[in-house]
């Protein structure tokens, strides 16, 4: 795959910023929103174990499990 999604570290809220590359997809608080996100912008395959084990994805301020700040 050949874009480059960033997850940002944990907000106060749990929330977690995702880009696509240089566009802000959204406010994700679990997997399956970034999935979601991520098919919302044109990748209908995504699932939400694939987003946490992705070369692709680039997980800020904790891995695919940290949802706290």
């Amino acid at each position: 795959m050949t874009v480059h999604v960033v997850v940002y570290e944990p907000a106060e809220d749990g929330g977690r910023r995702v880009r696509l590359d240089e566009r802000f997809l959204g406010m994700a608080y679990t997997l399956l929103d970034i999935a979601e996100f991520l098919r919302a912008a044109g990748l209908p395959d995504v699932e939400p174990g694939e987003v946490a084990t992705a070369s692709w994805v680039e997980w800020r301020g904790g891995g695919p499990g940290a949802w706290q700040p």
